[in-house]
């Protein structure tokens, strides 16, 4: 399959919302969920709020199912619509919990809570994975980095990064292959 095929395989995001937005039509929906879910995700983890990505993916997914009718092509892509509820969802969910935060009025005793050994352990696990990641990415070709990070930490599609980096979208699938592949065998080793 040559990548002008593979481009034309790209959904009409711009139809599929419409088809949400005049029939309610969930098969639709699911297709823009499939593809958007992960990229949200990748945003919020990217932006320090992995605690809540899974709620901010609902949220905006909501969002976007009860707003679909509101979507102008005129003023923005489809990528760009999602996104900017993404930005605008996790900017509200950010004043709610530091509203809640203020709200809550909590004596200083109750402050104090010994951690136990089991929090402790998984507190310092998670941050060992988490820099092991970090570095076993920081350890792959640069090309093949690059890609990575676009596609799974910016939320790019596969063709935006080869757009963007001037480069065949096969040539963005190599790279990504090889990248999780050898990530694969990182983790393996570490056995993670």
């Amino acid at each position: 399959m040559n990548d002008s095929s593979a481009a034309n395989d790209t959904p009409d995001w711009g139809a599929l919302l419409a088809r949400v937005a005049e029939h309610d039509d969930k098969a639709a929906f699911r297709e823009i969920y499939k593809h958007f879910a992960p990229r949200i995700k990748a945003y919020a983890i990217n932006q320090g709020f992995s605690q809540h990505a899974e709620v901010l993916v609902q949220e905006v997914m909501t969002s976007v199912w009860r707003n679909a009718g509101k979507y102008s092509e005129a003023l923005a892509s489809v990528s760009t619509w999602i996104f900017t509820i993404t930005r605008n969802q996790r900017i509200d969910m950010l004043r709610k919990l530091n509203r809640t935060r203020a709200e809550v009025v909590i004596e200083t005793e109750d402050l104090w809570q010994i951690p136990t050994e089991d929090t402790t352990i998984c507190s310092i696990q998670n941050l060992s994975t988490e820099k092991f990641v970090k570095n076993a990415i920081d350890k792959l070709p640069e090309e093949q980095m690059i890609a990575l990070r676009k596609v799974y930490y910016e939320g790019k599609t596969h063709e935006e990064v080869a757009e963007e980096l001037k480069i065949p979208l096969g040539t963005v699938k190599g790279r990504l292959r090889l990248s999780l592949q050898k990530l694969r065998v990182m983790f393996e080793a570490k056995e993670l």
